[in-house]
This record gives C-alpha cells, structure tokens and sequence, in this order.
C-alpha cells in the first residue's frame, strides 16, 4: 500500500472532508489544503501553491470557484507546473461535465505530462443539503431558473469514493470517468422528492433569469458569483447532460446512488427540519 502523503487541495468543500474521512480510515497520510489550512493554499496567491504542495506525492484537486470561470485553464496549468516541480506524481481532477472552460482545464493538466485523472460531475445532490439552495428548501420555497430540463444528480459521497479509488489504485491513472446519478430528474421533481422525505410541505417555483440574478444581487452576492450561476443556470443546464452515464460503475463496481436514496438518508439526519 502506498504511504507517501495525498494533498487536496480544496480540501474544505463538499468533496474534500468526505475524502479525507475515507483515505484517514485506510491509514493513509492526507491533508488539506485550503486558504485556513496548517500550509495554506490560496488560488489567487500563487506564492501559496509551492508550499502546500511540497511533500506530497498524490493530490485531489478541486477548482474554486469553478472550472468555467475564464481564468481556470490558465491556473490549472500553472499549478499542473507547480506540482511537476514539486515531484508529484498524480493528480485527480474534480471536473465539470458540459463546461467547455472545464475541458480546457483538463487538456492544461494532461499537457503538463503529469499522471492524471479526471471526474466529471454537474449537480451534486449536497446543493439541496449543504449549499446553496438550503435556506430556500428550509423556507418551503426552492425558486430558480431552471424549467423542465432534468438533471442526472450526483451523491458527493459517490464522487468521494471515485476520488478514493482514482487516489489509491493505480489502474485509474490518465482515465477519464463521467460520474452521474442512475436517473435524472428536473429541480422540480427534485424538490418532490425531498417533501416526500421529509413529510413537509415543499415547493418548487421557475423565476426568471432577471428576477434570480436580481434576487442574488440584493442579497449582496458578488458579481463575479452571480455571473458564474448565471453560465451555469443559463447555459449548462440546457439539456447537454441530461444523459445518464456509467462512471461510477466503472470506477466503483457498484451502481450509483439514485435521488430518492439520497433524500431518505438527508431526511433522516433532521438538517431539513431545522
């Protein structure tokens, strides 16, 4: 087994404190790597990068704020740099599916020479739980731009075990895995199923795109926030990923986990109920 220290660098996200969990529970050397961490790590400081990753061998590397900001591809290959440098071996790329600023990022990480591999994911299931659509669903409102398009959501604990294994087994080096949820579903029918779980009245309401973003904007999110959901809401989700795809089966050896799933196992642990 191998020993030498895994680096994730975005180690304080959805993803990250799931994969730590796991490669600690295997009695593997991990640390994060984040603006708080012990040897921080600030994307807009590059002075920072060096530092954090010196040492490691392995890292999880998740962009913030996301892979289709236009600065990414650019600072994916300066870090792709870095890490070359730094004597790094492999690095696992959390990915967006459908985002071309996401694919340019991945061709900056492969051209680097470094072993590589990269999970794609959209929507994660945690957004209605752990993100950005919590208040709403805790009010009895979801209210967002997004009409009958249905998305394949994805478990981040799935994307947790993916990253574990691409991590610890050679075999999924310089692969490519297209992690998605077994069905896909529209944000409403999304919210039908958390009411179901939770037995509470739950709505779900398509806003325009003006009233979102203006809705965003008095409640004091940057511009640079709301222009990315603006992408994502208006650009993304158009039916591109739509498609259910095998990546977890592929790199697990077990189904992905379905909504409802998900919903049950949220539902039981009272954080919609607070």
């Amino acid at each position: 087994m191998q020993t030498s220290e895994i680096v994730l660098v975005g180690g304080s996200g959805k993803t990250g404190g799931r994969i730590i969990k796991r490669l600690e529970e295997r009695g593997l050397t991990v640390r994060a790597a984040s603006r708080s961490s012990a040897r921080p790590f600030d994307w807009e400081d590059r002075s920072s990068w060096r530092g954090a990753l010196e040492g490691a061998s392995r890292a999880y590397v998740a962009f913030q704020p996301d892979l289709a900001v236009a600065w990414a591809a650019e600072a994916i290959e300066a870090l792709a740099k870095v890490a070359v440098e730094c004597s790094l071996e492999h690095i696992v790329l959390l990915s967006g599916r459908g985002e071309e600023g996401a694919q340019r990022s991945e061709a900056a990480l492969k051209a680097s020479g470094i072993n590589t591999t990269i999970l794609r994911a959209s929507w994660f299931c945690q957004n209605f739980s752990e993100g950005a659509f919590l208040e709403q669903i805790l009010a009895g409102r979801l209210q967002l731009p997004a009409g009958e398009i249905s998305e394949p959501f994805i478990d981040a604990d799935d994307i947790a075990d993916a990253a574990v294994a691409a991590l610890t087994d050679p075999r999924h080096r310089n692969q490519t895995y297209e992690l998605t949820g077994p069905r896909a579903l529209t944000f409403r029918e999304a919210v039908a199923e958390i009411a179901a779980a939770t037995r509470q009245p739950i709505e779900y309401q398509q806003v325009s795109m003006a009233d979102f973003t203006g809705g965003l904007a008095a409640a004091g999110l940057p511009q640079g926030l709301i222009d990315l959901l603006e992408e994502l809401f208006g650009q993304v989700l158009d039916g591109r990923n739509s498609y259910v795809m095998g990546g977890v089966a592929e790199i697990l050896g077990c189904p992905a986990t379905d909504f409802s799933e998900y919903a049950r196992r949220t539902a039981a642990t009272g954080i919609w109920s607070a």
